[in-house]
């Protein structure tokens, strides 16, 4: 489990095809790698994988053909900037919102503009995100916990603040570059929970628990 707070921005180092999937090599800040252990898992561009390698100021991970076909690892060239933020500790401070590392779509970069210091940038986000998005809700972007702005029939804009934008590299993709998208997990339960599957809620059993206005 992840928070989306990015932890360093990394760079690709070594992209090496193994058949339908590949291995790939991350450069990150040595105080991180120094911590990796074998095994652990690492939000790269909001992707959750394993660390197989880890020393010398980087580290490698396997990525399989579903992880290459679902996010935009891919499409990774040499030297091309990574979000990385190791997974959430028992004890830390939760700042950003409850983030799986596993990606359900792609959307691409529509348009954006400057709002004084900060900048507005619009997403395209396919049915399998667009369902869960809401006015003020949560969404990871390459792994960034934003908060959507809002919602329209062509996809969501997030807000991007001056410290954010120091921090990661959102603001630097050009209109049209692919990202990787994550919806609210509470979203996905709550619909599973209401969709009328054996044992889950339907709007009988929340009327009976007093959630809903019976009158």
């Amino acid at each position: 489990m992840f928070t989306g707070l990015i932890e360093a921005c990394g760079t690709v180092r070594r992209f090496e095809r193994r058949g339908p999937g590949a291995q790939i090599t991350f450069a990150a800040p040595p105080t991180m790698v120094a911590e990796l252990v074998l095994g652990e898992s690492v939000a790269c561009d909001g992707a959750c994988l394993t660390v197989t390698h880890a020393g010398g100021g980087e580290f490698t991970v396997d990525a399989s053909s579903e992880t290459l076909s679902r996010t935009t690892l891919g499409e990774r060239k040499l030297g091309d900037r990574v979000h990385l933020e190791r997974a959430l500790r028992l004890g830390d401070r939760f700042g950003g919102h409850m983030v799986a590392g596993h990606i359900d779509a792609t959307g691409r970069v529509l348009r954006r503009q400057p709002t004084g210091r900060s900048l507005a940038v619009w997403f395209s986000a396919p049915e399998a995100v667009a369902r869960y998005l809401v006015d003020k809700g949560s969404i990871a972007i390459d792994g960034v916990s934003l908060t959507v702005n809002s919602v329209d029939s062509k996809g969501f804009d997030v807000v991007l603040i001056p410290h954010t934008q120091g921090v990661v590299h959102l603001a630097e993709k050009p209109v049209g570059a692919r990202v990787n998208l994550e919806a609210d997990i509470i979203g996905k339960y709550v619909e599973r929970l209401i969709g009328g599957r054996s044992g889950g809620v339907d709007m009988s059993t929340l009327a009976k628990a007093g959630f809903l206005d019976r009158r």
